[in-house]
């Protein structure tokens, strides 16, 4: 069977969309396994650089500066990458990619067990990693929209890798303390760097990879039909129209509260005398979302993509907010699930917003922006909330931090004006504006 659905089969859904019939699907599995398995290297390798630095280098301030150097120049050329992987396909982008990103974590685990390792040579390597970073989130939700033309079931795929993700930077951790209390800080460097490139080995041999050669239009392709968008227009991403601006504002917000809730959580739990209660408060966010995801993606929903994300990023943040009033550390566990209920879901939601948007050709990108908006939004909350803590009152910071969710709802209140189309009608390049501003009478994914 060929990993690009036909026209016919983009037309006709799935009569019982499930969670078990997106793993049925034809090659579904094997690929999702191996951009897991180089997905879980992402979990590790924060901490393992950290561990290992500290561990070489006897100092802190080298650490979180190593540490940042690598998390900027990922997060900064993240959508960078994906356009490479748009222009050239995965086979030809990620194979080089992942072996300099594994080369980068090699020479990293090496430099770091030597005791007399310059910071500075740690912070370039720590950089050329960061900067090779394969996207294998973005380019497994695009294989995704490419194996399942059927929304429903790409909206259970979406929410199934957004729980996945979510379990693998909770495992990543455990596995890192593991390691290290059995080898070495730098070992997980190592490992960090094989799973990478095992992963990304076996996701570009995957057969559902082959259908990205059809996204790129051949010069020798007719002229497209009357409504549809240029080849040159696929390839642009379309950051004008109003859903992607929502799924990239949107995730940032997202992000912050997430980025800020944190460290408040540190603060609060230090200021009850109560330092082991951060695990259970983080662990309880994590369940929440990862059974907020699977209860998103299993049931069919009646408002439009755009205005589900609004009041979700709104919920989550309102719920964060008054978990920041509890008086007793377990009453912030409970805040912190509830919260928690609603984080898978709005992340699964910007992505499927952005695939909607952008053209075969920028899907990878679109993902990609929206993943770095969510991760940039964090990384900057974190540092502004370290200023804030000891300055304001906890509660209130936890209100400033859930703040821009809460306001990102009104970017649901833009809306095209075109004719909406029938919710069965196949997806496709330029229908974004139209589709995500729609309030079909059904469930409209």
């Amino acid at each position: 069977m060929s990993s690009s659905p036909s026209p016919s089969s983009a037309s006709s859904p799935s009569p019982a969309p499930s969670y078990a019939a997106v793993l049925r699907t034809p090659h579904a599995c094997r690929t999702f396994g191996a951009a897991l398995l180089g997905r879980l290297s992402y979990g590790m390798v924060s901490l393992s650089l950290v561990l290992a630095t500290k561990e070489a280098t006897d100092s802190y301030a080298i650490a979180g500066t190593v540490m940042a150097l690598f998390a900027l120049t990922s997060v900064v050329l993240s959508p960078a990458r994906a356009g490479l992987v748009d222009r050239y396909g995965p086979r030809q982008a990620l194979l080089p990619m992942a072996s300099a990103y594994a080369l980068a974590l090699t020479a990293l685990a090496f430099a770091t067990s030597r005791p007399d390792v310059s910071g500075a040579v740690l912070g370039f390597l720590a950089a050329v990693a960061g900067a090779c970073t394969p996207p294998l989130g973005p380019v497994m939700r695009t294989l995704w929209s490419d194996l399942l033309p059927d929304r429903r079931l790409l909206q259970r795929a979406y929410s199934l890798d957004a729980v996945a993700e979510e379990l693998l930077f909770v495992a990543g951790p455990l596995m890192v303390g593991l390691l290290v209390s059995v080898a070495a800080a730098p070992v997980g460097l190592g490992v960090s760097a094989a799973l990478v490139l095992t992963g990304s080995l076996a996701l570009i041999s995957s057969p559902a990879v082959t259908g990205w050669t059809h996204r790129r239009k051949a010069p020798s392709e007719p002229s497209p039909p009357t409504g549809s968008v240029p080849g040159a227009a696929r390839r642009r991403l379309p950051l004008s129209t109003p859903g992607l601006r929502q799924a990239i504002v949107v995730s940032a917000a997202v992000g912050i509260c997430l980025g800020a809730f944190e460290l408040l959580v540190v603060a609060f739990a230090d200021d009850l005398g109560d330092p082991g209660a951060v695990a259970w408060v983080l662990a309880a966010l994590c369940g929440g979302s990862a059974i907020g995801g699977l209860l998103y993606g299993a049931l069919p929903w009646r408002a439009s993509p755009r205005t589900r994300l609004a009041f979700l990023a709104a919920a989550m943040g309102l719920a964060l907010a008054t978990a920041g009033l509890s008086p007793h550390p377990y009453a912030l566990v409970v805040g912190a699930a509830l919260g928690g209920l609603f984080i898978a879901p709005a992340i699964t939601t910007a992505y499927l917003i952005a695939d909607e948007c952008a053209g075969p050709a920028a899907r990878t990108r679109a993902g990609a922006w929206v993943n770095t908006a969510f991760n940039a939004g964090s990384a900057g909350a974190t540092a502004a909330t370290g200023l804030l803590v000891g300055r304001l009152p906890l509660s209130l910071c936890f209100a400033l931090a859930a703040a821009p969710a809460v306001l990102s709802a009104a970017t649901a209140l833009h809306r095209s004006r075109r004719p909406i189309p029938h919710e069965s009608a196949p997806r496709g390049p330029g229908t974004c504006e139209v589709q995500m501003a729609s309030r079909t009478p059904k469930g409209d994914v």
